[in-house]
């Protein structure tokens, strides 16, 4: 059974023999991780990243930075609640940080996109593409089965943790020198990829494995009895994806009006379903009063969308208490949206279905992917021959546009290809596509 006060570890990756035992600092080094994110350059890049739709034209939508904060929002609430439950439990003895949840939580929810590449979810796809279908899979032999995994089943998730604790060239160690707790918390799937069933669905990249075991041995983290190397979730995992889906499948739905792919009733009604229960006859009243007085079709929207997430929180939160003692244990499956049940289970059961048929397919969407795959297949294959072939006159000029941070002394065929992964993976949507004309020669700098 894990244990809240090792589970809660205000010990810094990188800076471990800093650490205390005061309990004033460690509270104020959870509050520092959320500050390392919001001002560093991987996280202010995010502005410039596709979330679903394309970035705004004169209809503003989400980006993945705007995701980022609002599920940040979301996830500090959730944790606050949990936290406010478990200082009644009388079975827990050290309750001094647990009112730090709420911070944690928000920090890992503000971290958890910063690995996702340029063109939102087909960029993942596009760059596993190019070792699975493109000129990529010619370097399979040259590296172990794990490795190999690393890149044919690339993921964002791994690749925010290699962000927030790898040691790039000219950094200091251990990444972003977050504490414990909030890295462990972003790791929705505990194992490698060798062990991720050919799904793109894994927590860290071979490079990362060391520092991967160093964090859960230090938390407390338990192996699974069936497979090696898989282990427990950190409880927090939970709460982070809980507000990453509740900010994702309702902002989807607000984003879709505003774009005009929904009309505004249809809107409402996806909205409103999660109150359709007699129970909810006094909600419903409310919000018909508060519709007497906003008249704005978008207000009103933004006010139900509100509405809806207050209650998915609630109902959140006491699903991870009701499993609190299973969670702990190791044994909790799947998440906390699924368990989700009654009215709030059979309206987000129809936002996802209309988010499939209607928003997830719709043109501009799909383009977007297209393109992705267009332009990340490209960038992957331009930066991978060069590196593997450093001593070409064109490899020199190519290499020298990779920024200094991301290159390093591995000799390897693995260490060499991640420098250039994570060159393209951290790009903007609107770098890669200014990056991808010039060197194709689409776009070239004006002549005399």
């Amino acid at each position: 059974m894990m244990q809240w006060d090792q589970l809660l570890s205000a010990k810094r990756l990188g800076l471990e023999e800093r650490h205390t035992n005061e309990i004033h600092d460690a509270r104020s080094q959870f509050q520092r991780d959320y500050d390392r994110i919001i001002f560093s350059s991987p996280f202010r890049r995010l502005q410039d990243k596709t979330q679903v739709f394309p970035l705004p034209g004169s209809i503003f939508v989400h980006n993945r930075l705007t995701h980022s904060l609002e599920v940040a929002s979301v996830g500090r609430s959730l944790g606050n609640m949990v936290a406010t439950e478990l200082e009644k439990r009388p079975d827990i003895e050290h309750k001094e940080l647990l009112s730090e949840i709420g911070s944690i939580v928000s920090s890992a929810c503000l971290a958890h996109d910063l690995g996702n590449p340029p063109f939102g979810h087909s960029g993942e796809s596009a760059i596993a593409n190019y070792f699975t279908n493109g000129q990529g899979i010619n370097y399979r032999d040259e590296m172990t089965s794990e490795e190999w995994d690393d890149l044919t089943l690339f993921e964002g998730n791994a690749n925010a943790f290699r962000i927030l604790s790898h040691q790039f060239n000219g950094r200091r160690a251990g990444g972003f020198a977050l504490t414990y707790t909030t890295l462990a918390s972003i790791v929705k799937y505990p194992y490698p990829s060798h062990m991720a069933g050919g799904k793109q669905k894994f927590g860290y990249f071979q490079s990362e494995k060391e520092t991967f075991h160093k964090i859960i041995g230090e938390l407390g983290l338990p192996e699974s009895k069936e497979k090696t190397d898989k282990f427990a979730r950190h409880p927090l995992v939970y709460l982070v994806e809980a507000a990453d889906d509740i900010c994702y499948q309702v902002m989807d739905v607000e984003d879709a009006h505003k774009l005009k792919i929904l009309t505004y009733k249809e809107t409402e009604d996806l909205l409103m379903a999660f109150f359709s229960s007699e129970e909810d006859k006094k909600t419903r009243e409310s919000i018909q009063r508060n519709f007497k007085t906003v008249t704005d079709r978008n207000e009103r929207i933004a006010y139900l969308r509100a509405t809806v997430i207050g209650r998915l929180v609630r109902e959140c939160a006491t699903i991870f208490m009701e499993n609190h003692d299973t969670i702990l244990a190791g044994n909790f499956e799947g998440s906390l949206f699924k368990r989700l049940a009654g009215t709030s289970a059979e309206a987000m059961e129809h936002i996802k279905n209309v988010s499939v048929s209607r928003i997830y397919s719709e043109r501009s969407v799909v383009q977007i992917e297209i393109a992705g795959y267009k332009i990340l297949g490209t960038l992957m294959d331009e930066f991978t021959q060069a590196i593997m072939h450093e001593n070409n006159p064109l490899s020199k000029k190519l290499l020298s546009i990779i920024p200094e941070q991301y290159r390093n002394d591995e000799h390897s065929t693995y260490g060499k290809i991640q420098s250039v992964v994570d060159f393209v993976s951290g790009m903007t949507d609107p770098f890669a596509l200014d990056l991808y004309r010039k060197i194709t020669g689409i776009s070239l700098p004006q002549i005399g």
